[in-house]
């Protein structure tokens, strides 16, 4: 496999906006989603109101919206770094796989959020949010794996693997783990025929 640069294809936030995102991700952890304002980031932020509507018109809902974007670009960043210098179509999936799930499950605010917040949080895995994170994994993986499908199979497969991890993570199997690298090897072996994709 052709060695690839990181590309971080999230939007890049300036210092300031950061700083205010990182305020809001600490908002909702004090108050939650529904409770924290856009006064509640400016005290944390130690940004002025004005400041925070001219970088996010729109207040709260768009605070919340470059959250999602920032939390899932750096996500899939992580996930290219780790899958970096795969040397087949099976160890590409072996380290995505694995890397997706295990940062799912040390996430200690997406834990808290589920803890508190389930209903909320769900939908961004489900209803409103799952169409996202197809489109966004397909963005960043589709093209690691066009180098050994071609592109069609290659979405497909990406679409697959991302609804199979949010499964997994949401409803953990007690035959496979996800995070552990031999364990989605034999998942893979077992129910994916790797072989079969690449020779058709």
């Amino acid at each position: 496999m052709a060695s690839h640069n990181v590309v971080d294809k999230a939007k890049a936030f300036s210092e300031v906006e950061t700083r205010v995102l990182d305020a809001t991700k600490l908002a909702i952890e004090k108050w939650g989603v529904t409770r924290f304002t856009v006064a509640d980031v400016c005290d944390l932020s130690d940004v002025s109101r004005a400041t925070i509507y001219r970088m996010f018109p729109g207040g709260k809902e768009v605070l919340l919206e470059a959250l999602h974007v920032r939390s899932l670009g750096e996500f899939f960043t992580t996930l290219l770094d780790r899958a970096e210098g795969a040397k087949s179509l099976e160890d590409l999936l072996v380290r995505s796989i694995v890397s997706a799930s295990s940062q799912l499950r040390d996430d200690t605010h997406l834990a808290m959020m589920l803890a508190t917040e389930p209903g909320t949080t769900l939908m961004q895995f489900t209803i409103d949010g799952l169409s996202r994170i197809v489109r966004v994994a397909a963005d960043y993986l589709a093209p690691l794996v066009a180098e050994f499908l071609p592109k069609r199979e290659a979405d497909a497969l990406v679409e697959v693997l991302a609804r199979l991890v949010i499964s997994y993570f949401l409803t953990p199997s007690q035959h496979f783990d996800f995070t552990n690298e031999a364990s989605v090897t034999k998942f893979l072996r077992t129910n994916i025929n790797i072989n079969e994709l690449i020779n058709n």
